[in-house]
């Protein structure tokens, strides 16, 4: 999967050719620089290792920099391996553009969702509560209700939906329509919505 790291700019909506207002997600992909190329010889896998974004050096490790002189770049902040680049295409040191998604019609865009910290079973789930206010109920009606029955097997099933942690996961948008490609400022816009908070780093694949 040939691909590139990017950021979420924002949502926008744009007018196909009937009119018709269509909800896009702006995305800026790239420029990410090539910091390595794992090889069969020396790592048992072929892939290739992007860096996105520029960070200062009192912010990096001596290790980190010396990874980046090899290639003789600047320190980056996110560093990414995909495995869909062929050996001849590119070569350490090199930079790749929104110029990769010319001519693609759909785009893969995986992110993190937004972290809503610890939430109860109707917005982590979907739970509908149990209805009104009424017959005596008082304030339980976001309560989970019964988690099994307590003489067998006297103990709370795995897999349970339950109240806890929510939101901060990977997630994938698949098959995203690309509707436009400016390479000239590598942004990328694809209809649809996106994983993420506005500024939060995607990984687009062809």
């Amino acid at each position: 999967m040939q691909g590139l790291i990017g950021k979420k700019v924002g949502m926008t909506s744009v007018f196909d050719e009937n009119g018709k207002s269509i909800p896009c997600t702006v995305l800026q992909a790239g420029p990410c620089v090539v910091t390595q190329i794992k090889t069969m010889e020396r790592d048992g896998y072929f892939a290739v290792q992007l860096g996105f974004e520029d960070k200062k050096e009192k912010h990096t490790t001596k290790a980190e920099m010396g990874h980046f002189k090899k290639t003789n770049t600047t320190p980056k902040r996110k560093l990414v391996e995909f495995i869909g680049f062929r050996e001849d295409q590119v070569k350490e040191g090199e930079v790749l553009t929104a110029a990769l998604f010319e001519g693609e019609p759909l785009v893969d865009v995986r992110g993190w969702s937004k972290g809503k910290g610890f939430q109860g079973v109707v917005k982590r789930h979907g739970f509908a509560g149990v209805g009104g206010q009424t017959h005596g109920q008082h304030n339980r009606g976001r309560a989970p209700g019964s988690l099994g029955a307590s003489s067998f097997p006297s103990r709370v099933l795995p897999g349970m939906r339950m109240a806890g942690r929510t939101g901060g996961n990977k997630v994938v948008s698949m098959d995203l329509k690309v509707v436009k490609v400016m390479v000239e400022n590598n942004i990328l816009i694809v209809k649809g919505s996106v994983p993420g908070p506005k500024g939060g780093y995607v990984i687009i694949t062809k």
